[in-house]
Parts: C-alpha cells; structure tokens; sequence
C-alpha cells in the first residue's frame, strides 16, 4: 500500500522562527549523515523518513559527502522521495552541503565556485530534484577568499538550485564576514550549523550572540556527542559502542573514569526531570530561544521515537541549569 502521512502530523510538532526569515523549522530535525548509505538497509531508512515525517519532522538535513559511499545518502534519499512522498516536496526543507572532500583532484573540495557549483548540480541530479531548500558551505575554506565562496552561494539561489543558503562550521569571525557579504550581495545567510552539546560549548564564545543580533538561525548537530550522552555509558564502556570499537569521532579514552561520574550526576538530574540523559541533553539546547532546531540522527525508528520525547520538558529552572554548569565544569 502507499505511504499516506499522519493527517494529525503538524499538531505534534513545535516550529521555531528561523532568525529574522519566513521559514519555521521543526525544534527536531532529522540528520542523514549516518544509516541512509548504500551499506545500510534501504526500508529501515524509508521507515525511519515516514516516522519523521508522521511526527512533523519537515527538515531533512544531507550532504554530498554522506554515505557511505560519499553521495549514497543523496542517491537513497531521492530515491524513497520519489517513491513513497509524490505530493508532499512543498512540505519539506530539504539541505544539503559541499565543502568536505568529495571527488579526487584540485576541484573535488573546500570553497571554489568550481566546486560549489560542480557539488549542487552533482546533488540535484542525485536526488532528483530541481532544487534544495537550503544549500550550506559545510566548512570555511583557509585558502579560497570567502568572497568566492559568498559568491557562489548567491549564485547558486540565482540559477534557482536553492532557496536559502547557510554556512556551517565556521568560528564567530569567519561567520561573521560571510553573513555580511551574503547581506551585501542580497542574498542573506539563512542558519549556521555548528556542532555543539553540552560538552562542546564554543558557539556560547560570541557565536550565539551574532546569530542572534544578525537574524541568522541556528541548528546545532552532534548534540549528543557522538552517542556520550545517553544512558550508554553510565556504568562503563558496553563493548556493542562507537566508543567500544572507536568507530567515527567518539574514542574509547574519551570516556573516563570521571567523565562516567558526570554523566551519572547528570543523569540524576534528568531522572528528576522525568527524563533520560538524551532527552535532557536535547532539551538543554532548546532552551535557548536563538537555536531554530536541533538535528538527530537516527538508526531504527524507535530510536527516533525516543528523541522526540525531549519536546516533553524543555523549560529549566535556573537551579537546575546552575547544577548542569557545575557538573560540567568539573572535568
């Protein structure tokens, strides 16, 4: 049978204001960067999507890069868009990125307008789309002039390949130059991506005030970082993790003696609030009226289900959020 979407699905769902634009976006967005690869199994990933989706999920976050193979999460994406969403594109935003390495050669990474406008028109024709809503420089290039980069932001939205553009990764003072040549050249920075949790915290150094003076989204990812805070790790390292295998960016000397108390005391606190560690994580970033939406990745469905319970609780009192910076500082 064909997938018809939950007709209650916008009434789920809490849209914030993306900086001073017409777009909302859902306070939890969905992350492809894992487990939407040709390695993975192409039905988990379309019932993980109808999930999203079903739960007023509208944005979908990708990149070129995104696998594996590099492109293959593109490829499956459009894939299950055409077959199982016909009708429902104007529903969704749907990002993608370029500025990581792609293809081999002088042309197949970071900000060259060679590679930005090679990179979109790679994208679209993988996805099988006219255009994405959001198309984000992934990462500040220290060679290209940002100016370029700019650049072939705004023309990219001039040929009609993206409606908004973002940038990502980048520090208070390099966004801060790109925001306002995207101001200059008419076409503004929809959001900045930056990785940030409560173990990553840099965005609070001046980032999170020029986002907000300037109008600019925010839409953190990694908000859990990389799986350590969750209920994983609370009695030690379960030989079934990333931190276990020392897959991806979570290693297994990270997770240290006192880094397991933290999270125990942080747990506690959650387990006060009704919550698991991961909701209270999720929430923690959401407390913060200058962040537009937080994206998850998810591996099954279930485990989607289960962070989408931090829109339960996002309100803090200032004892709580006082106990959370203690814990933290003592590392």
């Amino acid at each position: 049978m064909p997938y018809l979407p939950d007709p209650e699905r916008y009434t789920k769902m809490k849209y914030r204001r993306c900086g001073n634009s017409g777009i909302k976006l859902p306070a939890i967005s969905l992350g492809l960067w894992h487990n939407f690869g040709h390695v993975d199994q192409l039905e988990n990933s379309a019932n993980i999507l109808k999930l999203a989706f079903d739960s007023g999920i509208t944005h979908f976050d990708l990149a070129n890069n995104y696998g594996p193979p590099p492109g293959s999460a593109e490829e499956n994406f459009g894939g299950i868009l055409k077959r199982d969403f016909k009708g429902f594109r104007d529903e969704m935003i749907i990002s993608t990125k370029a500025g990581y390495t792609m293809w081999d050669g002088p042309y197949g990474d970071w900000g060259s307008k060679k590679y930005l406008i090679s990179s979109i028109d790679q994208s679209l024709k993988r996805m099988e789309l006219d255009y994405v809503d959001i198309f984000y420089h992934h990462r500040p290039d220290p060679e290209t002039p940002i100016e370029e980069t700019m650049n072939a932001l705004d023309l990219i939205v001039r040929q009609g390949k993206a409606l908004y553009v973002g940038i990502s990764n980048y520090k208070p003072e390099e966004a801060k130059k790109a925001i306002g040549i995207l101001k200059r050249l008419g076409t503004p920075c929809l959001i900045h991506q930056p990785k940030y949790s409560m173990y990553e915290r840099w965005i609070e150094d001046g980032l999170l005030d020029l986002l907000g003076n300037e109008g600019v989204g925010c839409i953190p990812f990694s908000p859990l970082a990389q799986g350590m805070l969750t209920d994983k790790y609370l009695k030690g390292i379960p030989e079934d993790s990333r931190a276990a295998k020392s897959h991806g960016f979570l290693q297994k000397d990270q997770i240290t003696e006192s880094k397991i108390q933290q999270l125990v005391q942080l747990n506690k606190i959650a387990e006060s609030r009704g919550q698991k560690l991961a909701h209270m994580a999720l929430s923690w970033i959401l407390k913060d009226e200058r962040i537009t939406s937080v994206l998850v990745g998810a591996s099954k469905p279930e485990q989607l289900a289960d962070s989408l319970k931090c829109l339960d609780n996002t309100n803090f009192s200032e004892e709580e959020l006082n106990s959370i910076n203690r814990i933290l500082s003592n590392s």
